[in-house]
Formats: C-alpha cells, structure tokens, sequence
C-alpha cells in the first residue's frame, strides 16, 4: 500500500537536495540563509513523521519553525541564478511546442481524479493500492511525478537535472511566501483554541440590535473580510467568524439555513484573500514570478471587484439563506 507519508518524504527530499544546489549558487547573496530555510524545511517533513506517531517530540519542530519565521522576517533568504533556459530560449521553444505545453499541466489534475475516484475500487492480492482517506494528495503527488516525465518527454528533455534547477529558480522566487498559508492555517487554530471566537461572539451580541438581520448578516460576511484580510486566509477566518456569529446568530437565532450562511460566508472570506498581502501565494507570488514593478499591483486591480462581490455576498444571504 502507498502511504501518504511517502509523498512527505518526497516532498523533503526536494527541498533538500534544492537546498544542497542553493548552497553552491554562489550568484545567490545569501545562499547560506537560502539553503538553511529551504534544507530545514524538507528536514521537517521527515521528523514529522516520527512526531505523528508520537515516538519523538514535536518540540523540535516548533522550534524549526520559529527558526524558518525569522529567516524569512530578517530577509535572510534569496535569489540566485539556476542553471536553465534563458527568456530567448523559453520564447523559442514556447513558440515551437505551442499548445503542447499544457499538456504537463492538465496531466497533474487528471492523474489525480483517477487516483481519487478510480483507483480506490481496485484491490491487489486483498490490500488497497493507496492509504485509505488519502486518495486525493497521492494522486497529487503521483501526478506530479507523471507530469514530470510527460513534460520531458513532450520536450525532449533528458537531463534530470534541469527540471531541478528550474524548479529551485521557481522556488526562490516564491520564497518564503510559499509556506504563509500554513503558518495563516494555524494561526486561525490557535485563535480559535484561545476562544477568540467566543469573545467576538460576546460583543457582537451586545452591540447587535436585536432581530436585525440585515446588520446581523453584513456583520457576519464584513467580519469575514476583514479576518481574512488580517490572517490571509479565509479557511483561518471561518471558523472565529462562525463561532462568533454565523452559528449562533444567523443560524439558531434567526433560523437561516445553514449550508447557505456558511457557503456564501466562505465567499465573503474569499473577498478578503483578493485584497491582502498576507495571501501572499494569491497575491505575492505572481507579482514576484511575473516580475511585475508593482509587487500590489494584482491587490490593486482586485479591490474593486472583491468590494462588489462582498456586497453581493451580503445580499444573497439576506434575501436567499431565510
């Protein structure tokens, strides 16, 4: 059977060996930070393993995160320059291949649809292929690694090495923005278990006016927003927004149908992620991959949009989840 931890250590076992190239890029300023952050962080995904059986502490890695937070606050991280195509060679082959491109990408999502939905129903000699309840993420992984090897196929690649140094000259440039939404994820559990939600619950129904549901409402989907905004996360939002007004308010109170408040309240979060840089792999990310001389310039162009959408969000509630 194919365990989900697996997939982990491959995980690690890139961002190590990147690490390992990371540190003899001597075009990279700060190799040393680079190399540090990135080697650490695979490491992580090896101890994990032994953490989740309880057979070595999680201190270690508690303290292997703080170590990864203040490498990438003190900006000791960087960019080198990897060995792969330049931009002349990658606007000839794309010219070249056309189309044919896409075919490494959409290889991802299919593999893992049959790894989720196909591959469950097959048994060898009484055991099943894939860990039971982890289906979809090792069919993201197994598709990654098909892709991979469609792609150098489609592009007549044979060096492995090239899709390695092009994909640490991806991760430089992502950076340390690439692990923020798990940090954001568990900093809306660490709200949540610290009873945020409950606090924010308290004051909401002292200063709501009683039997206003169309305050109750945009307070519920504005309080969305503006979580999201703060912790870059909607899925971090959700649930201090719902435990402070969504479920008891909206729902036990004034009886709205709960698949409906909770569903469109989502949407409201998903408003916030548009205008926040603390979703830096939304908002970030492609600024710093498209080289754009705006690093907001994708906040700035999604306000508007986000501010529509949240008004409408408020409104289907309203009219549609009573």
């Amino acid at each position: 059977m194919i365990k989900s931890e697996w997939f982990f250590w491959l995980v690690g076992a890139v961002f190590v060996v990147m690490a390992v190239q990371m540190f003899f890029d001597r075009s990279n300023p700060k190799r040393y930070g680079t190399c540090a952050f990135w080697g650490l962080l695979g490491l992580c995904f090896f101890y994990s393993t032994w953490v989740n059986d309880k057979t070595l502490p999680a201190e270690p890695l508690g303290v292997a995160v703080l170590v990864l937070i203040c490498l990438g606050g003190f900006n000791l991280t960087g960019k080198g320059t990897p060995r792969t195509t330049s931009e002349s060679e990658r606007v000839r082959l794309a010219e070249r291949f056309g189309n044919k491109l896409f075919v490494p990408a959409l290889t991802i999502p299919v593999v893992a649809m049959v790894c989720a939905v196909v591959v469950p129903k097959f048994e060898i000699g009484g055991h099943r292929l894939l860990e039971k309840g982890s289906e979809t993420i090792l069919g993201l992984g197994v598709g990654a690694i098909v892709a991979l090897g469609v792609g150098m196929w489609v592009l007549r690649e044979r060096r492995v090495g090239v899709p390695l140094h092009a994909g640490r000259g991806l991760l430089e440039s992502m950076g340390w923005a690439l692990v923020l939404p798990q940090l954001l994820t568990v900093m809306g559990a660490i709200f949540q278990a610290a009873g945020v939600g409950t606090q924010v619950g308290k004051i909401t129904e002292s200063v709501l006016p009683d039997g206003q549901k169309l305050a109750a409402v945009a307070l519920y989907c504005v309080g969305m927003f503006v979580f999201t905004v703060i912790m870059g996360n909607a899925f971090a939002a959700f649930p201090v927004m719902t435990a402070a007004v969504g479920w008891p308010v909206l729902i036990e109170q004034m009886h709205g149908n709960a698949p409906a408040v909770l569903a469109v309240g989502m949407l409201a979060g998903f408003c916030g992620t548009l205008c926040t840089p603390m979703a830096a792999n939304f908002n970030l990310v492609p600024a710093a991959l498209l080289e754009l001389k705006d690093q907001y310039g994708p906040i700035k162009a999604q306000a508007p949009t986000a501010a529509v959408l949240l008004c409408c969000n408020i409104l289907i509630v309203y009219l549609f989840a009573f």
